[in-house]
């Protein structure tokens, strides 16, 4: 458990600066390593959840504090990355400290959310124990949603509800009940895990590359001019040129140049494939 003092605490005091960093770096190894008994439940929620925003539904982030803030940092960077809309990922937080105590509260952002049967949430909760959490589980579960318990405390009240359970036993933190530390760190890379993979198998990645990037600022439309001139195979001049002929969207862009065609042939195209650049430009092969 997070809040159980950790073996060393009466060292700490009197610790090097090196000697306290070190510690931390092989908690946070240690934490990370924690990961790898659930990596087939990580698995299985990938899955479920990307058939579920495959037929039309959301994905929903609950949590408090610290476990909210980063269910918000994952839910922000899903737009620009994929190439999604906003309210595709969304992350629902408790923010101040008596909220995470009020059951109701998160019932009530459940039903503000409007879940559909289609939607998956994920409850991120170190203690699997947050009422704001447990309540939008229980308002989830009236609406057909698929569950999904992200925690570092096994067999908690969390994850008994849940449909799906990742429970991460990261063990007593450096600092008792500092939740920002390894299981902030290991809450984060799970939802980088779910995310990425999710929209990977949703074709909204290529062979590892964003092809679903929004070119909002000068880094990003460099990128983007990079990425077309990679796939699509032509000189950085024509991926300039067809990027701005397909107004941003490197998918559009890519296969202008790949197939030869206009960027209202390559929306059709893709459009035909749902998206999946992959099929399009496997058609593209074909005698």
């Amino acid at each position: 458990m997070s809040e159980n003092v950790h073996p060393r605490a009466d060292e700490l005091d009197a610790m090097t600066a090196f000697d306290f960093v070190a510690l931390m770096h092989a908690e946070d190894l240690a934490a990370v390593e924690a990961i790898r008994p659930q990596l087939r439940q990580v698995a299985h929620a990938v899955d479920e959840i990307a058939q579920r925003l495959g037929s039309g539904g959301r994905l929903h982030y609950f949590g408090a504090g610290t476990s909210g803030l980063i269910a918000r940092l994952d839910a922000a960077e899903c737009p620009s990355t994929f190439g999604v809309t906003a309210d595709l990922v969304q992350a629902h937080s408790a923010d101040e400290p008596d909220q995470e105590d009020d059951r109701r509260l998160g019932m009530a952002a459940a039903t503000k959310a409007g879940l559909s049967s289609n939607d998956a949430v994920v409850g991120i909760s170190a203690s699997g124990r947050t009422a704001y959490v447990l309540g939008a589980f229980e308002r989830a579960a009236g609406a057909g949603v698929l569950r999904v318990a992200l925690t570092c405390s096994p067999r908690s009240a969390l994850a008994r509800t849940a449909d799906l359970a990742i429970e991460v036993e990261t063990g007593p933190e450096v600092i008792a009940g500092s939740t920002r530390l390894k299981a902030g760190t290991v809450q984060k890379l799970v939802l980088n895990m779910l995310s990425t993979a999710v929209f990977t198998r949703l074709a909204r990645t290529h062979r590892g590359r964003m092809v679903g990037v929004v070119a909002s600022n000068d880094k990003l439309r460099a990128r983007a001019a990079r990425l077309v001139a990679d796939v699509g195979g032509g000189s950085n001049d024509e991926a300039a040129r067809a990027l701005d002929a397909a107004g941003g969207n490197p998918k559009v862009a890519i296969v202008m140049l790949r197939r030869g065609v206009t960027a209202d042939e390559a929306e059709v195209l893709l459009a035909a494939a749902n998206g999946d650049l992959g099929v399009v430009l496997a058609e593209a092969k074909r005698p």
